[in-house]
């Protein structure tokens, strides 16, 4: 018997699957960002449907509030440098599709041959609290501020970047 939880799964996977297949195949850039939007947001839904509400928040702000309408607002920038009129299939897709599928395949075969009782997962020690953690991690001088720092840099010149590419020189 299929539970509610199961049916959403399926539903939600197929959606994320199609989404996904359509940013790689649409030749409209702003259709294939908008589609990126729809697969990482049905990556979040996953994420609530497998109990990691974190995971689930932070694929929202960081993903779609956040790279995704970047994409969104340098493609609108550029859209007449980002005509592209030539072929949007290479000639080695056959080989890339026979690969993926090989690769699916053995992901199949290692979830199968995988013994589930054999792990076990430890409790976590008292009054340790991940969250804090991570938020001391992310603001701590010496683990992560920087990287962090870094790529909000970064991500503040590619914008910087398509405005001045899109820049009208009249």
């Amino acid at each position: 018997m299929i539970s509610p939880l199961q049916v959403i799964f399926i539903v939600v996977s197929a959606i994320t699957l199609g989404a996904a297949l359509m940013v790689v195949t649409t030749r409209n850039m702003v259709r294939a960002a908008l589609w990126l939007v729809l697969a990482l947001f049905g990556v979040a839904i996953v994420f609530v449907l497998l109990e990691a509400g974190f995971f689930a928040v932070a694929q929202v702000i960081i993903y779609i509030g956040a790279i995704a309408i970047l994409m969104i607002f340098a493609i609108m920038l550029t859209r007449r440098i980002a005509q592209d009129p030539g072929p949007q299939v290479n000639s080695t897709w056959p080989i890339a599709a026979v690969v993926a599928l090989g690769i699916f395949g053995l992901i199949v075969m290692i979830v199968q041959g995988w013994n589930k009782s054999a792990t076990s997962l430890q409790p976590l020690p008292q009054g340790f609290e991940p969250l804090n953690e991570l938020g001391v991690a992310l603001v701590s001088a010496n683990q992560y501020l920087i990287p962090f720092e870094i790529a909000s840099i970064l991500l503040l010149a590619a914008l910087i970047g398509a405005i001045i590419i899109a820049w009208d020189k009249k």
